[in-house]
C-alpha cells in the first residue's frame, strides 16, 4: 500500500512505466499513468498506487520498503535506484520514467531475471566456509573487533543489483563475475574464520573475474549501502599482484642463496 492518504493539494506526478507482457506481445513499450503528488512518496509508492487503483496488470518485484531487501531496484530516470527511498518530491514537477534495472534480461514490466547473479554468487561461493571443523560443544568461532572491522563494509552487500546495472563492464561483458559478487568474495576473504579464499582464487583472478573491472566507479556512486564494491575489486586486485611477486621472486631468493660448505 501507499505510505500515506494524506495530500495537501491536487498536485499530480506523470510517470512513463516501461511495460512488457510477454504473453501478450513480443515488443516492449512506454505506458504513462497520473499519480498524486505527495510529499512523502516514493516511487515505490506510486507504483502500487498504480497497481491498487490503475492498472492491476502493472508487475514489479517489492518486499520491505526499508531498503533492506534490495528487492525494488530500478532505474528511475536512466539511474539505478531503490524506488523505496526514491522520493516523488526529488523529481516533481518533471515526469518520472521507470525501468527495469539496465543489462537484465526481462520477465515482465519491470521484473528482471536474477538466475545470471545468482549463478555468479554460487560461483564465487559467497558464504563462510570455515578454516577449520569444530565441534558445537566447542562453541562459536570467534572474531575480534578489529578482524570484523577489516571486512565489515564489504558485508552490507543487500544484492540490490544496482551497481551491475551501472556498470559499464558488465553491460559489455554479462561473463563478468561483476561488482556485488566480488565484493562478497572478497568479504569472505578477509573474515579471519573462513578458509576458503583458495577455492575462490580461479573465479575471482580469471579474466572474467578481477581483471574485468575497469574501474569506473560507477559501482561505488550507486551503492546504497556504501558497500563500495570498487574498492573491494581493488584491494583483491593489490592481493593477486603481491601472491604473483612472490610466487616469482622467493624461488629465485632460495636459488641464490650459497651452498653449504662441505
Amino acid at each position: 500500500m501507499a505510505a500515506s492518504n494524506t495530500t495537501t493539494s491536487n498536485a499530480v506526478v506523470t510517470m512513463d512505466v516501461f511495460r512488457y507482457e510477454p504473453d501478450a506481445s513480443e515488443l516492449p513499450r512506454m505506458q504513462r499513468y497520473t499519480v498524486p503528488f505527495r510529499e512523502d512518496w516514493v516511487v515505490l509508492d506510486a507504483l502500487n498506487h498504480i497497481k491498487d487503483e490503475i492498472d492491476g496488470t502493472l508487475s514489479f518485484r517489492w518486499s520491505c520498503r526499508m531498503g533492506v531487501c534490495g528487492s525494488c531496484g530500478m532505474m528511475v530516470n536512466g539511474e539505478p535506484r531503490l524506488t523505496c527511498n526514491s522520493f516523488l518530491r526529488d523529481y516533481y514537477p518533471n515526469p518520472i520514467r521507470v525501468e527495469p534495472l539496465s543489462y537484465f534480461p526481462v520477465i515482465r514490466d519491470l521484473i528482471i531475471n536474477l538466475d545470471h547473479f545468482l549463478d555468479k554468487l554460487e560461483e564465487v561461493k559467497a558464504w563462510l566456509i570455515p578454516a577449520e571443523d569444530r565441534e558445537l560443544s566447542e562453541g562459536e568461532y570467534r572474531q575480534s573487533p578489529a578482524q570484523l572491522a577489516q571486512y565489515k563494509q564489504f558485508s552490507m552487500c543487500i544484492n540490490c543489483m544496482l551497481c551491475y546495472a551501472a556498470c559499464p563492464a558488465y553491460g559489455h561483458h554479462s561473463e563478468f563475475i561483476g561488482p556485488a559478487a566480488l565484493a562478497l568474495a572478497q568479504r569472505y576473504n578477509m573474515d579471519s574464520r573462513d578458509g576458503a579464499s583458495d577455492e575462490r582464487a580461479d573465479v575471482i583472478f580469471s579474466e572474467e573475474g578481477i581483471w574485468d573491472c575497469t574501474f569506473v566507479g560507477e559501482c561505488a556512486r550507486v551503492c546504497p549501502k556504501n558497500v563500495d564494491p570498487a574498492s573491494a575489486i581493488q584491494q583483491a586486485k593489490v592481493e593477486a599482484t603481491k601472491d604473483f611477486f612472490k610466487s616469482v621472486l622467493v624461488p629465485w631468493g632460495k636459488r641464490q642463496q650459497p651452498a653449504e660448505s662441505r
